[in-house]
Formats: C-alpha cells, sequence, structure tokens
C-alpha cells in the first residue's frame, strides 16, 4: 500500500495541486475539505479526469486533519494505491431523518459481500440519525465486517453538509466504500475524555433522537439551568456540553450524544443519535488536557489492536467539532498526540465532524459516538 496526500489551500489550487494524481494512479482517493471545495463540481471533476478509476469519497468539515495538524478552510486530498485490495462505492440519497435506518440498509445490499471486510461510510451531518444508519449498516452487513467514518460538518453552523462519491459532491448524500480481500487489516481506537458534573437524570420521554423530557421535565428547560450563561449560544454551545448514555442502572456506555438542534414550543432536544428510552443521561465537561489524553488513549487502542503496525499506514483521524471548540488553539495536541503514538510509517488524514463511526472500548461494536476520537487504521500484508 502506498499514499500520497496533497494540501489545498484554496479552490483555485484545485487543478495545479492535483495534476500529481495522475501519475500516481490512486485506487481511492480521500477527500476533506471546507464548503467552497464542495458546493460546485469544480473538485470532484477535476478529480474524475486526473484519476478516472479511482474512488473518489469523503465531505466537508469542520477542520482538517493531515500529518499531525489541523487546517480550517483547506482541503486534504488523500490518495491511496494498493497492491491486493479491492475497493468499492455505494451511495444513497438521504430523504429526511427518518429514512436513516433504510439508507444504511440499502447501502448494505447493494454492495457485493463476497470478501468483504470492512466499510467506510461518510453521511451527511445533518438532519440524520446517525445511529439509525449505523444500525441499518449492521442489519444487512456480515457480522465480520467493520464499520467506521463520520458524518460531514459544516464549521459548527449545523446548516448544509456536503459529502462526495462517484456522483459528485451533494448535500444529501451517504457514501459507503467496501474493502475486500484477506490482505487488508484494519484496527480502531475510540476514547473521549469527558468528565460529568450535576446527576443522572431519567428520560422519561423520547422518540429516536429526539429529547422530549428528563426527570418528567421539559429536557429543555433542564439542559438551559446547567448550561447557565452558556445558553444564550445554544444549539453551538450545546457542543461544549454533551450528553453520556447511561443504562436502566446508571451504568456508564462510553456513549455520548451531541445537541444537534432544539424546539422551543415543545421544549425538546434533537441529538446525533438515537436514546435509549429507559436510560438514564448525564451532563458532561472537559478540559484541553483530558481530551488530548483521550485522543492519545484512542492512538493506543488502534495499535495495540494493528497486526501490521510497522507497515506503510493510512491512519483516518475523525474527532468531534465540539473537542476542537473546547481544545481552540490547542487542538493541533491532540493530532499531535496521536500521530506520535501512531508513528513515522502512518500518514494521517481525517476531520472534525458532526459524528463519528466506530467500534468502542466499552462494546467491541461500531456505534455512532459523539465528542470521541475515532481512529480507522488500516494496513497491507
Amino acid at each position: 500500500m502506498k499514499t500520497h496526500q496533497i494540501l489545498l489551500k484554496s479552490t483555485s489550487d484545485i487543478n495545479t495541486g492535483i495534476a500529481s494524481l495522475a501519475a500516481f494512479k490512486p485506487d481511492l482517493i480521500l477527500v476533506f475539505g471546507a464548503l467552497p471545495f464542495f458546493q460546485t463540481q469544480e473538485l470532484s471533476q477535476a478529480l474524475f479526469q486526473v484519476a478516472p478509476n479511482a474512488i473518489i469519497s469523503g465531505c466537508s468539515t469542520a477542520g482538517e486533519i493531515a500529518v499531525d495538524l489541523v487546517y480550517d478552510n483547506t482541503c486534504v486530498v488523500t490518495s491511496i494505491k494498493f497492491e491486493k485490495t479491492k475497493v468499492l462505492a455505494r451511495t444513497t440519497s438521504l430523504i429526511g431523518m427518518e429514512d436513516s435506518q433504510s439508507a444504511g440498509e440499502r447501502l448494505a445490499k447493494e454492495l457485493p459481500h463476497e470478501d468483504l471486510m470492512g466499510v467506510l461510510v461518510f453521511g451527511v451531518g445533518v438532519n440524520i440519525n446517525g445511529s439509525g444508519l449505523v444500525s441499518g449498516l449492521q442489519s444487512q452487513l456480515p457480522k465480520h465486517v467493520t464499520i467506521s467514518g463520520g458524518l460531514a460538518a459544516d464549521a459548527g453552523a449545523f446548516k448544509q453538509t456536503w459529502t462526495l462519491g462517484p456522483a459528485g459532491s451533494k448535500d444529501d448524500q451517504i457514501v459507503i466504500i467496501g474493502l475486500y480481500g484477506n490482505a487488508i487489516r484494519l484496527s480502531y481506537g475510540s476514547f473521549a475524555g469527558w468528565k460529568p458534573f450535576g446527576p443522572a437524570r431519567k428520560v422519561t420521554k423520547s422518540s429516536g433522537n429526539v429529547l422530549y423530557e428528563l426527570d418528567g421535565d421539559r429536557a429543555l428547560d433542564i439542559y438551559k439551568l446547567y448550561l447557565g450563561d452558556h445558553a444564550d449560544g445554544l444549539p453551538a454551545s450545546g457542543l461544549l456540553f454533551p450528553f453520556e448514555m447511561m443504562g436502566k442502572n446508571q451504568e456508564k456506555s462510553g456513549i455520548f450524544r451531541t445537541i444537534l438542534g432544539m424546539n422551543e414550543a415543545e421544549g425538546s432536544l434533537t441529538l446525533a443519535g438515537d436514546i435509549d428510552p429507559n436510560g438514564y443521561l448525564k451532563l458532561m465537561h472537559s478540559s484541553t488536557e483530558k481530551l488530548i489524553e483521550g485522543a492519545e488513549t484512542a492512538a493506543q487502542h488502534a495499535t495495540e489492536s494493528s497486526t501490521g503496525v510497522n507497515a506503510e499506514s493510512l491512519g483516518i483521524l475523525v474527532s468531534c467539532v465540539g473537542r476542537k471548540l473546547v481544545m481552540g488553539d490547542r487542538v493541533d495536541e491532540e493530532v499531535e498526540a496521536v500521530a506520535d503514538e501512531l508513528g513515522k510509517n502512518t500518514t494521517i488524514t481525517g476531520f472534525y465532524s458532526n459524528g463519528e463511526i466506530a467500534e468502542t472500548a466499552f462494546h467491541g461494536v461500531c456505534h455512532l459516538n459523539n465528542q470521541t476520537m475515532t481512529i480507522t487504521l488500516i494496513t497491507e500484508i
């Protein structure tokens, strides 16, 4: 496996910046960039022209990751040439949030299953139920097939996001990439670094990913009470204060939920994924130091389970936009911590997202995560 990475600083760099891909002849191109790179078809058409045989996929972001740095308003184009691994892509349009699980099912059915080892998924980041998407994929894929990826972002605006696939960039598209053959090796790491504050509160009314009541009171009122002055900045300030889901006995789950929206009239909160209607939720907060430690732990989990750590590898990092807001100017430090752990043989790409998809240490199976650093480590043997 060989990789080739390009950083485009503006849309005016597209044609000259990607010209070298013609000689590289990649099998897969991952593209993570700011909104202007996806709002027209200029980038996708240029990529199709210089690499007509490559599978092209990616999404808009709240920050781009390359090497050991975080960029804003750029585009990171990472090309991969496999020696033995086959790559296929499938896409579907998302017809509203209620279509999320069905969209996952459609995609998984359309992707050939023979020799399939892993799936990368990139979904839009608004008007979607990310856990429903994951559940739909899992219901139709073979049990041994692993899933990872993330939901697109728009720099924290939560208005319009984009994904990139074989048909170009779209704002209602989910893309999955199938990785095939016994030469591919995939390992994962996922960790948060958030701390609880306040009591666990019982979910007393919810539907899917919409939370209506906690302990019998309007969920939005309870949330505003805890946020204090930060409540004036909702829903964006909700990125700083996610919920951890807890079981019916208040046991930890390691799964966090970010606030995507609110309804003042209903007093409800829309979260990025499903809520356990019989469980509890506890509000969380964090510091830069704790988040960096969490990112380092995620990288340790990925390398511990990797069987090809000394070979050339690709590390796909998907971290939450909420983490970026907490860390501010120190956000590079979580990527540096991951890069140090993964080592010099690993090419690093990725993005800051509206939701992260990967296996968790708590469960050993794929979930939609929020407020985590997730890592997919890809190697060929």
